[in-house]
């Protein structure tokens, strides 16, 4: 009965929904897989990479050691090096199948790729993980890909962070004990008792995030062979036990269902997991999937649990996944700008894509776009091939607010070591943690990395996400000296939040670049400049890899399960699962649990 339900619902369980069947299935291999296996050994990265002054010119040397001409042809076609497009392109080259991915940029990345100015080496994004380190068990699908693809990442584990609240400042260690002094120091003993029955309420929905991995996840119906290998665990974690109408509100709908389950009335207790809501989704915990923070809490709270910084920041992720896909025959491009998906005719499949260049590449098997889905269905296909479905929902996918960032190098003379790498401020919880320009992330990745900036000086990545409103810039000319002036008034407010965590950081700044959503917009492409979609669970779902248009699937954070690298790398997992047949499926999946 069970299997018969959760199989008719697989797209509306959301994030750990999918059809739950037996795990006695054929595990046919296929002789490309098998023949890589026995022919490749897998790489080492013990040691720390070596650092160097270009991360242009080191990627793109990276790039060339595959095809050093564009292929007429490639099974799959791959638009956008960002994390969830290497990770689908690395996957599907596992599977054996030509790959190439294309990217507009001259270094590949996405959102998550690093840039280096006077000596330091900048992230331009996400530098808050977990679970990537190369002794990690996680199923976080990042890892579980380079696992695939016999690649580690060397990480410095650290225990936590620090949030600046206007009640003080709250110490954010990787044990609950921890977290729950903290809350008790600020919300008293109601918060603490509302926060144990939340956390026991969680429970079975992470014990069933533990029984369902991403890498089991396919967008068709073998689905239910794939997804049913963990469907014994998934039941016994006790998430099925309310009844269906409790398992589709806790599989699919926002946190505050949990919340209001828990009882959780504490003001302080509230704003807190808004707060973590926001910063984990780009949304509160109105709008944020339930299974996303109650895997994060789980995680998190783990005995011995650490956080990982990537040695050399960013850019080993994306290095490590070029490294995995050109092992296995896949072909990363860059400088290379897709201007149009292209098609067998009117009303006919998505065939490859056209380049400005003016060069056609087929797509043998599928194009997979790791552009936003607001680009790929409204720049890179035509009119005459947009069903009406498409265009529908890509106008009702809201978008969320946009960035201001501060790249800094400052001077590290005197600065404690104990300074910590992440930490949030958040000024104000009236109107909530969303409203404008309310909420600073700031990362100082030399506390953990020496090896990315020069001597006795410090990193700084510090920026407002998904807060800063486009409509502010749109109609501005960069570089004028309007933009300019708008860049200092509109940064003042980073400034500040960084002055709560080093007072004399103006003082010590020798190398200063401000982005705006105009310059996030540019350099990573982003719609608008757009921290991502504003999906909000339980009222809309996500987009799924399967798009509305034959022969092109999807991936990246405009789809299903969302937004943050694991989100992202498990869509791309899941686009290159779709390509494959089951049964390839299955026999990867066996490959998975020997590593």
């Amino acid at each position: 009965r069970v299997r018969k339900m959760l199989s008719s619902d697989l797209k509306r369980l959301g994030r750990f929904g999918g059809a739950l069947g037996h795990q006695h299935a054929l595990a046919f291999r296929p002789q490309p897989l098998r023949t890589r296996m026995d022919n490749k050994t897998k790489s080492s990265s013990s040691s720390i990479p070596q650092r160097v002054l270009c991360s242009a010119a080191t990627s793109a040397k990276s790039a060339k050691s595959g095809r050093s001409t564009l292929p007429e042809s490639s099974d799959v076609v791959v638009i956008g090096s960002g994390i969830g497009g290497l990770c689908c392109a690395c996957i599907a080259a596992r599977y054996g199948y030509s790959v190439t991915v294309l990217e507009s940029h001259t270094i590949p990345g996405g959102c998550a790729h690093s840039f280096e100015r006077g000596g330091y080496e900048f992230d331009s994004g996400p530098s808050f993980f977990a679970g990537i380190g190369k002794e990690s068990t996680s199923n976080n699908a990042l890892k579980q890909i380079l696992d695939l693809v016999g690649e580690e990442i060397e990480c410095a584990e650290y225990g936590g962070w620090k949030a600046y609240l206007p009640e003080g400042t709250f110490a954010c260690q990787n044990n609950e004990d921890s977290y729950l002094r903290e809350i008790k120091k600020y919300g008293g003993e109601e918060a603490v008792v509302e926060w144990k029955n939340l956390s026991r309420i969680m429970e079975p929905l992470a014990k069933s995030a533990e029984a369902l991995s991403f890498a089991n996840f396919r967008n068709d119906i073998f689905a239910a062979l794939t997804v049913g290998r963990g469907g014994s665990d998934f039941v016994k974690s006790g998430v099925l036990n309310g009844g269906p109408i409790d398992a589709m509100n806790t599989l699919n709908g926002p946190f505050s269902y949990l919340l209001e389950k828990a009882q959780v009335k504490n003001k302080f207790l509230r704003n807190l997991i808004d707060l973590e809501c926001f910063v984990l989704s780009g949304v509160v915990a109105d709008g944020t999937l339930s299974p996303e923070m109650a895997y994060m809490y789980q995680e998190r709270h783990k005995k011995d649990s650490k956080l990982d910084y990537p040695i050399g920041g960013t850019k080993a992720i994306i290095d490590a996944l070029v490294r995995g896909l050109e092992k296995y025959g896949g072909n990363l491009v860059l400088g290379k700008h897709v201007d149009e998906i292209t098609f067998d005719g009117k009303g006919g499949g998505a065939n490859g894509v056209l380049l400005s260049s003016g060069q056609r590449i087929k797509a043998n098997k599928k194009v997979v776009s790791n552009a936003s889905i607001w680009d790929t269905y409204s720049k890179l296909i035509k009119p005459e091939h947009l069903p009406p479905e498409a265009s529908k929902l890509v106008s009702s996918i809201p978008e969320l607010d946009s960035f201001m960032h501060l790249h800094l190098g400052i001077d590290g003379k005197d600065l404690p070591d104990e300074l910590g790498i992440h930490h949030l401020v958040v000024n104000s919880w009236e109107g909530g943690v969303d409203t404008e320009a309310n909420v600073v992330n700031i990362s100082i990745p030399t506390m953990l990395d020496k090896s990315i900036a020069p001597p006795g000086k410090h990193l700084i990545h510090a920026y407002t996400a998904a807060n800063e409103p486009f409509g502010l810039w749109k109609d501005m000319k960069r570089g004028s000296e309007e933009y300019n002036r708008m860049k200092e008034e509109r940064s003042e407010c980073v400034w500040k939040a960084l002055e709560k965590v080093i007072p004399d950081v103006r003082e010590r700044t020798e190398l200063k670049l401000v982005g705006t959503p105009l310059t996030h917009q540019r350099f990573v492409r982003r719609y608008n400049g757009s921290y991502g979609p504003g999906i909000l669970a339980g009222k809309q779902s996500w987009p799924t890899a399967t798009s509305a248009v034959d022969g092109l699937l999807l991936c990246g954070d405009s789809v299903f399960p969302g937004i943050g690298v694991p989100a992202v790398a498990a869509s791309g997992f899941i686009a290159a699962n779709t390509i494959a047949s089951f049964q390839e499926h299955l026999a990867l999946l066996d490959e998975l649990d020997k590593v």
